[in-house]
């Protein structure tokens, strides 16, 4: 054939049965990223925030599979104009989402997930909080209350209400643990 001409390519003439097979190549192991690479971790410590749930499940795949690029410098919102969004693959600000309920990724009104990762400040003022709340305890009040807190950390369970009612708790049970201490102190006199 002279050069420059067109030959088309010959079609499958099957009529039926066009389904496609197995996947050809098929991975032995899966992926699993060096956990004791200092980017690896510094990306898993990013909070995932301000997002529906859809586009955290997708931020969290790119985090397990190694594709997640953190921003290396501040990115302009696309609804103010402003450079102030610092978490990779938002396009609106944290300010401007919140104002318009709407997901900072995909900017869609879903049901946002809160953030779980708490700031330096948070677990700061949580820290003085905490400080406070035992200077005012007597030795026992407060051994009493760090092992409650212990056992609850060990359990994982966060609920506020149960902090208060811990803390009330926690002195009727010192007053009883001083009242049967006095008892066996008693009892060791009368032995003597």
């Amino acid at each position: 054939m002279p050069e420059g001409t067109y030959e088309p390519k010959k079609v499958s003439s099957r009529k039926g049965n066009t389904a496609k097979g197995a996947q050809a190549h098929k991975n032995t192991y899966a992926f699993h990223a060096n956990k004791s690479s200092k980017i690896t971790k510094k990306i898993a410590a990013m909070p995932v925030g301000g997002l529906c749930e859809k586009c955290v499940e997708v931020i969290m795949w790119r985090k397990k599979f190694k594709k997640y690029k953190p921003l290396t410098q501040l990115k302009k919102c696309v609804n103010c104009d402003l450079k102030a969004i610092n978490e990779a693959y938002h396009v609106i600000c944290n300010k401007c989402a919140g104002e318009k309920n709407v997901c900072a990724k995909c900017l869609e009104s879903r049901e946002i997930v809160p953030t779980n990762i708490k700031t330096e400040k948070e677990l700061v003022q949580e820290q003085v909080e905490l400080e406070r709340l035992l200077s005012g305890m007597t030795e026992r009040e407060r051994r009493s209350y760090l092992r409650k807190l212990e056992r609850k950390n060990k359990r994982g369970e966060d609920d506020v209400e149960e902090d208060g009612s811990e803390n009330d708790d926690s002195g009727a049970d010192s007053d009883d643990d001083s009242e049967d201490d006095d008892d066996e102190d008693s009892e060791d006199e009368d032995d003597k």
